[in-house]
């Protein structure tokens, strides 16, 4: 018999956890690593081996990740190094809302892996996970093939088309109450997608608590 390949997955949001589901469905064995400890739960669920990093100041606004500092990313590259050397797949989704994709896979660790293994950057398009990422090429470096692929989602307009109205749908069912406008400060999902509001610029302004504590 053949022996399962190995995937790992890098972040576990919605891109990751798709990865995940499909690699399981697959056969694969698959392991999800994320720096935000609440997702472990989601990880496992579909079957995947967690072997993420507790990181709570890792944890943003909305449950996002956030830029790590110097000493985190440092223990976070030591403990990705092993689990990269042995994965035949390496799928990288880990994104921060508004900067530039964290740098999780080095070249070192590219050179680490097997000849014929493969990286699939699917944060290329903004920066890209790995080193040796370039968006919309493929790099083959040590015979291991590094793909950046970009605007995905035009690979499935029908897909993305409803997925999008979904969302659409379901942010506008949030903000309307008895057919009338509610725009509520204090809710997270109002906030964050509120630019202005009653003649000033609401974006970005701290939450009440954040505020007091400062």
């Amino acid at each position: 018999t053949i022996a399962p390949a190995r995937v790992l997955v890098l972040g576990a949001g919605v891109a990751g956890l798709q990865a995940i589901a499909t690699a399981r469905r697959l056969g694969a064995v698959v392991q999800g690593y994320d720096i935000r400890p609440a997702v472990k739960e989601q990880v496992e669920s579909l079957g995947a081996q967690w072997v993420g990093m507790a990181m709570e100041e890792a944890v943003g606004e909305g449950g996002y990740a956030k830029e790590l500092t110097d000493e985190a990313k440092q223990k976070a590259a030591a403990h990705l190094q092993k689990l990269i050397g042995d994965a035949d797949v390496v799928i990288t989704t880990a994104q921060v809302p508004g900067r530039p994709a964290p740098r999780l896979v080095t070249r070192a660790m590219v050179e680490g892996m097997r000849p014929g293994s493969v990286i699939v950057d699917l944060a290329a398009e903004s920066g890209g996970n790995c080193e040796l990422t370039r968006a919309g090429e493929e790099v083959v470096h040590n015979g291991v093939r590094v793909l950046g692929p970009v605007n995905l989602v035009s690979t499935v307009p029908l897909h993305a088309s409803q997925m999008y109205s979904r969302n659409v749908t379901t942010l506008l069912k949030h903000l309307v109450k008895d057919g009338a406008l509610v725009l509520d400060l204090d809710d997270e999902i109002t906030r964050g997608a509120l630019v202005t509001h009653a003649g000033e610029v609401v974006l970005g302004r701290p939450q009440p608590q954040e505020a007091a504590r400062g």
